[in-house]
């Protein structure tokens, strides 16, 4: 196992409790996929003002109405939307749809995103393409229309997309709260099992997945935290038993990463790591949930 220098200066703060995702982070591509048919989804031709706020805040802890789109190049997309009106200088105020969080995921992935953003407004006529990412002109195509006319307003979909209203949280979307982690008098190399939030360099995040062999072999699964790519992890626990050695294997190159585990409480992971000759800080911390 090689050595390094100790990086506690990097956790210049008691370490949280846990770490997790809100309800909406929560929705990964392979629960969108279940929603057509799920129980509390509705799919629906309009998505009307009336409908927006009798099922608005279906998400704990989450603002906005829950609504999940098959786009017509086939791509499951969640939004977050609303009513709202829009100031204009001189006019009345516009009805428009408020997209305040959308994200499209990239098809057979996990958690790869295609594109994603935020506070998007639709005016009347207009139309959103979610799977650029973009409002464009309607000879362009897209997959929500926003329609405000005769005092009344409503969002549709355009083409082939579908809409699914999710009036209750899905099963699937539920947490599973890990199991508590119980450090004994004697450190063994399997509390190094569960997910962590890593971040590293104060230039990237991601979310680790790690197992542990009964021949301390490392394993495992790294999500970016910017785009949800998944990449595979392997590696070794080294002589010293809460020391660890792993590499992540991104396309064109690798990252080996080496860490101490906090003996105290197993809840963080601190040390160095290596990217193209670059030897940087990082750390991670153990979520509650699996």
């Amino acid at each position: 196992m090689r050595r390094f220098l100790p990086l506690a200066a990097l956790v210049l703060v008691a370490a949280p409790a846990g770490v997790r995702g809100d309800a909406f982070d929560r929705y990964t591509n392979d629960v969108l996929a279940k929603v057509p048919g799920a129980p509390g989804v509705k799919q629906l031709k309009q998505l009307t003002p009336a409908l927006l706020a009798e099922h608005g805040n279906v998400l704990p802890g989450v603002e906005g109405t829950f609504l999940v789109v098959k786009t017509n190049e086939g791509r499951f997309s969640k939004l977050l939307v609303q009513p709202a009106l829009q100031k204009i200088k001189g006019k009345a105020p516009a009805p428009i749809l408020l997209i305040e969080r959308f994200v499209t995921f990239r098809e057979g992935e996990e958690r790869t995103v295609q594109v994603q953003g935020k506070n998007v407004r639709l005016f009347n006529g207009f139309v959103f393409n979610l799977d650029m990412g973009q409002v464009v002109p309607a000879s362009v195509g897209g997959d929500i229309r926003f329609v405000a006319e005769g005092g009344k307003s409503h969002a549709e979909p355009v083409g082939q997309a579908e809409f699914y209203l999710v009036t209750k949280p899905l099963a699937a979307a539920t947490p599973k709260k890990a199991a508590k982690l119980e450090i004994g008098s004697k450190f063994e190399p399997r509390y190094f099992n569960g997910a962590y939030k890593v971040y590293d360099d104060g230039r990237r995040t991601g979310t680790l997945h790690l197992k542990v062999s009964d021949k301390n072999e490392v394993s495992g699964w790294y999500y970016s935290g910017k785009d949800g790519k998944k990449y595979e992890v392997g590696g070794k626990i080294g002589s010293v038993p809460h020391a660890i050695q792993f590499t992540v294997t991104y396309p064109r190159t690798m990252q080996t990463f080496y860490g101490m585990m906090f003996t105290g409480d197993g809840r963080v992971i601190t040390g160095t790591s290596i990217l193209q000759e670059r030897e940087t800080g990082w750390y991670a911390v153990r979520s509650d949930e699996e």
